[in-house]
C-alpha cells in the first residue's frame, strides 16, 4: 500500500505541471499571433450578428407601427363610408336641400330633343 501512495503522490504534481504546460502552450503569444486573423474574423461575425438583431428589431417595430396606422385608417374609412351612406339616404338629402328651397318636383320631366340623336331614338320618345 505504501507503494501505491507514493505512486499517487508522484502522479499528482506531474498532472498539474502537465496541465499548466498544456494551457501555456495553447495560449502562448506565438499561437495568438498566428491566429490573429481568425480572431478578427470572429469579432467581425459577432458585430454583424448584433447589428442584424438590431436591424430585425427595428423592422418589426416599423411593421407594427404600419399595422396600427392601417387599422386606424380602415376604421376611419368605415366610419366615413357609413356617414356618407346615411347622408345619401333620400330623407337626409331632403332635409339638407330644404333650407336651400329645393323640393321634389311632382311633374314628370320633359326631355328636350337633341339634333345629334338618330331619328329612330327621337321617334321612340
Amino acid at each position: 500500500m505504501a507503494e501505491n501512495e507514493n505512486i499517487k503522490n508522484t502522479n499528482q504534481p506531474n498532472e498539474k505541471k502537465g496541465l499548466k504546460k498544456g494551457v501555456g502552450v495553447l495560449f502562448n503569444s506565438q499561437w495568438i499571433t498566428n491566429n490573429l486573423y481568425f480572431f478578427l474574423f470572429l469579432g467581425l461575425l459577432a458585430i454583424i450578428y448584433i447589428a442584424n438583431g438590431h436591424w430585425a428589431d427595428k423592422t418589426i417595430r416599423n411593421i407594427d407601427k404600419s399595422k396600427k396606422e392601417l387599422r386606424d385608417l380602415q376604421f376611419e374609412y368605415k366610419t366615413i363610408k357609413a356617414e356618407l351612406m346615411h347622408k345619401s339616404e333620400e330623407a337626409q338629402v331632403l332635409k339638407a336641400a330644404e333650407p336651400l328651397g329645393l323640393k321634389i318636383s311632382k311633374e314628370v320631366p320633359v326631355r328636350l330633343p337633341n339634333d345629334n340623336e338618330p331619328t329612330e331614338l327621337r321617334n321612340k320618345k
